[in-house]
């Protein structure tokens, strides 16, 4: 679970981590993904600032990376999606240093996938049975323009980012998640069959309970422990207050977590005809929210203006990244898309500040590469064009 892994890192998130070996892109090989047909780039485990044109396929490049998690990457797209116009099954290669020294993985989607879309993925030339081994490896965090209206849009969205996060600490919440919503279809499938198999309900009904209340924990620590690392606050970055809301949540609040399954199970039990009129489950993580507000101003994020927002989303993921560095030892790797040009020079800076004293290998997107001056020789330096990678 989450909880002694956030609790080993209490008291030292402000400590940086300096002297811990970076867990960075050392090699990143495409092919027939999005627009590159083919790419190599090789790399160190210094800050990547990327710059081009609109369209060149920098986005496409953080996409990559973020492929090295599990899930669907930071666009979450489906496979078939990301297969380059023309092309074959897309392909992905890393060569991922670790303090353990390097580990090579590659990811794309099965061409033989028989009409499913399926993910294969292999760790040293070993294949994993699915997705969770990637977080074993690397934590991966990113920001992108989509992100901006996370306050402002379906609570869904909060969720998933809450669940990215907390896999970056623990890389079996991803497990439970799917089996979470396997169970919660499969029980709307019996609902709207209108299947009289109680015993089969039950077990559903059961598995529900159990991970769901797991997860609600889990998403409840995290949130917890990013509240707490923010409040050090970084620079002119607002300091976001964080809170999970939702029934199951309140219920942790008022007792045990076995109480919490007890009564999420009788909540199932007892609403299925209305579930099935309704044609959804009335209860569980899937009814959670995440919460924000900007503490200096006592003010909902949602509430606040544009620039606020995304200072506030900064603020959360720089938290989480210094977390993962008390509790991991080593920052994740952090993908920042078009961050820095909607930044003033002030927030920006220590932006730059912040990265380069945790020792993450933050990927960053620009047009102009004038926003990356002030970083100079502590980053590696590339021109993005027409889907041709060179250093500046």
């Amino acid at each position: 679970m989450i909880a002694p892994i956030l609790s080993s890192a209490a008291g030292s998130v402000a400590a940086r981590s300096e002297a811990a070996p970076a867990v960075a892109v050392t090699r990143l090989d495409l092919s027939d993904f999005r627009c590159y047909r083919q790419a190599r780039i090789d790399l160190d485990s210094r800050p990547v600032a990327l710059a081009g044109p609109n369209g060149a396929g920098k986005t496409n490049l953080l996409e990559a990376v973020s492929f090295l998690a599990p899930g669907r990457g930071l666009r979450r797209a489906r496979l078939t999606e990301v297969d380059r116009i023309g092309g074959g099954a897309w392909a992905m290669a890393a060569t991922v240093q670790t303090a353990a020294g390097p580990i090579a993985i590659g990811t794309g989607r099965d061409p033989e996938g028989e009409g499913r879309e399926r993910r294969l993925v292999r760790i040293d030339g070993a294949p994993q049975r699915g997705q969770a081994a990637l977080a074993e490896v690397a934590g991966i965090v990113w920001l992108t323009p989509q992100m901006d209206r996370l306050f402002l849009e379906s609570a869904g969205g909060r969720r998933r980012f809450v669940d990215r996060l907390v896999y970056g600490f623990d890389p079996e919440h991803a497990g439970r998640v799917a089996a979470y919503e396997h169970a919660l279809r499969e029980r709307g499938r019996l609902l709207r069959e209108r299947s009289g198999d109680r015993g089969w309900f039950s077990a559903l009904e059961e598995q529900i309970a159990g991970q769901g209340v797991a997860i609600v924990a889990a998403r409840r620590e995290l949130a917890a422990a990013i509240d707490r690392a923010a409040a050090e606050g970084v620079g002119p970055f607002p300091r976001p207050a964080l809170a999970m809301e939702g029934t199951v949540d309140t219920w942790l609040d008022e007792g045990p977590a076995l109480a919490a399954e007890e009564r999420l199970r009788a909540m199932l039990a007892a609403g299925r005809r209305t579930d099935a009129e309704t044609g959804s489950t009335a209860a569980g993580p899937h009814r959670s929210d995440l919460a924000v507000r900007h503490a200096g101003k006592d003010m909902p994020a949602a509430q606040c203006s544009t620039g606020e927002q995304k200072a506030l989303l900064l603020a959360i993921v720089l938290a989480d990244v210094r977390l993962q560095a008390a509790a991991r030892g080593v920052p994740p790797i952090l993908l920042l898309d078009e961050v820095a040009a909607h930044l003033d020079p002030d927030r920006r800076s220590h932006l730059y500040d912040e990265i380069l004293a945790l020792g993450v290998q933050a990927w960053l997107t620009g047009t102009d590469a004038e926003l990356f001056a002030p970083l100079a020789g502590a980053a590696q330096h590339l021109r993005v064009a027409d889907a041709i990678v060179t250093p500046r």
